[in-house]
């Protein structure tokens, strides 16, 4: 972008705090339950969660589209709930869902848009916008001619109409092609540069790992772990070969126990956990000492473990 949005503050200055937020539905869904969580002025915060686990709902709370339970969420210092006016135009929010007037043109969409939240006309800064999301050339096409990548981009373009100061990514590159997620990113970084706090939520753990700050997880309603980035890749970064044997040995021999290797159940097969971000992952060595132990094996093939299922250890953990 070529003007900053706003200037930059201390790192450790929060702009978001969500205190004791709990969200139950009409029906009983508890989908939110006693979350405390600050995000700090400038950073970006990557919320990683399985489906249902609380993501969207959460931060449809802070953007004021989903009416908070018990507990407190403030924007900048102002509440969501006694001043939504305010808040709501310090929050851009782009939702997974493609949602824009599909028979106006791009041009006339983000204008508009920039209007509704009360902003002086600025062409300049729409221009650039639109230029920074590959869309000028598309700006008098009727987004209903767009392809659901140009659309993605328009919601880009439509929650940054208004210069926000915090901006809401909820799952943005879910579908999209690799040419989109490259320019988002590199927009994303612009923002946060100008002094903007990114908050995204994503499947994504590569997205998390290039991207942010800091990182939370969220199962089942509750934030179960805050953590600066690197701590929790490394965390994330367990990965497993498995060998299958010609035929099943009774035990593992001693010269193996540095490698802490497990059998399976049928002790046909060996599995090796390593750390992908650790300088050697120490697999030649394996095989070059179960060759000298006289362990052959005809298949071998590594796993990694789902974000499903490294949020069960991480709640088993917390437990």
């Amino acid at each position: 972008m070529n003007k900053a949005i706003h200037p930059v503050h201390a790192a450790s200055d929060p702009v978001i705090e969500v205190r004791g937020l709990d969200k139950t539905y009409e029906g009983g869904f508890r989908a939110l339950k006693g979350i405390d969580l600050t995000v700090r002025r400038g950073e970006i915060f990557a919320l990683l969660g399985p489906n249902g686990a609380g993501k969207t709902t959460l931060i449809s709370i802070i953007c004021g589209i989903v009416n908070p339970g018990n507990g407190t969420v403030t924007v900048d210092g102002h509440d969501i709930v006694r001043e939504w006016r305010k808040t709501r135009t310090i929050i851009g929010l782009v939702p997974q869902e493609l949602k824009t007037d599909a028979f106006e043109s791009v041009w006339n969409t983000v204008r508009f848009s920039r209007g509704l939240f009360g902003k002086a006309p600025d062409d300049a800064y729409l221009e650039q916008l639109l230029k920074d999301l590959s869309l000028w050339d598309k700006r008098d096409a009727k987004i209903l001619m767009l392809s659901g990548g140009m659309k993605r981009r328009v919601m880009i373009a439509k929650a940054l109409s208004h210069q926000p100061t915090v901006l809401f990514l909820d799952e943005p590159t879910a579908g999209v092609d690799v040419e989109l997620r490259r320019d988002m990113w590199a927009m994303v970084r612009r923002l946060r540069e100008s002094g903007v706090t990114i908050i995204l939520t994503t499947h994504y753990i590569e997205e998390a790992e290039d991207m942010a700050d800091r990182v939370g997880v969220i199962n089942k309603g509750e934030l179960i772990v805050v953590s600066e980035k690197n701590a929790l890749m490394q965390k994330l970064g367990k990965k497993q070969l498995r060998l299958q044997l010609h035929e099943p040995i009774a035990s593992l021999p001693e010269a193996l126990n540095d490698y802490r290797l497990e059998l399976n159940g049928k002790r046909d097969e060996i599995i090796y956990t390593y750390d992908t971000q650790s300088e050697r992952t120490g697999i030649t060595a394996l095989l070059k000492d179960l060759s000298a132990a006289g362990i052959g094996f005809k298949d071998l093939s590594t796993r990694q473990d789902s974000l499903e299922q490294i949020f069960v250890d991480l709640v088993r953990e917390s437990a």
